[in-house]
């Protein structure tokens, strides 16, 4: 089963993103609170989107995908940025990581939003085999770049706040 995550989620998705900075060997990065989750799923001007994979049998949570629009200003219109998908590995092979990415797909399609896109880690090949097997593709020609912390603060004239 997939559906929209609620307020009463935050915890859980809190939970589930923490396991996720765990599996990606980054727990130490996993710095967002459930104020500042709650704030951005659910606030006044949301910007972050969540839905949520539950076991049919059970009604347990059992993975999320958390995602925002992008724009592409060569197709003139918005996309699906998929920034965490995560399903708990005694989950896993069930279809659940599929059904959420059907879902993200769906409302592309119905939206007239022309892509969905997400990055993976280089070294997690089960992700990156599960991925092309529904068809995507990698972006070879592209490398993402990223300012945080101090290289952030300094660019944009402000000290570093932890």
């Amino acid at each position: 089963m997939i559906r929209p995550a609620t307020p009463a989620d935050v915890p859980t998705l809190h939970t589930l993103i923490r396991e996720l900075a765990a599996y990606e060997k980054a727990p130490h990065e996993a710095r967002a609170t459930r104020e500042q989750l709650h704030e951005a799923l659910f606030g006044e001007r949301p910007g972050v989107y969540a839905h949520i994979a539950a076991d049919d049998a059970t009604g347990e949570t059992v993975g999320c995908a958390l995602w925002f629009l992008n724009f592409s200003t060569w197709r003139g219109v918005h996309g699906i940025y998929l920034e965490d998908l995560y399903v708990r590995p005694a989950a896993r092979g069930a279809g659940h990581g599929k059904a959420l990415l059907t879902e993200l797909a769906r409302l592309c399609v119905e939206r007239g939003y022309q892509r969905l896109e997400w990055s993976v880690l280089n070294w997690n090949a089960p992700s990156i085999a599960f991925y092309e097997s529904l068809g995507a593709r990698p972006q070879d020609e592209w490398t993402v770049y990223r300012l945080t912390d101090d290289a952030l603060a300094a660019l944009g004239g402000g000290a570093a706040r932890s």
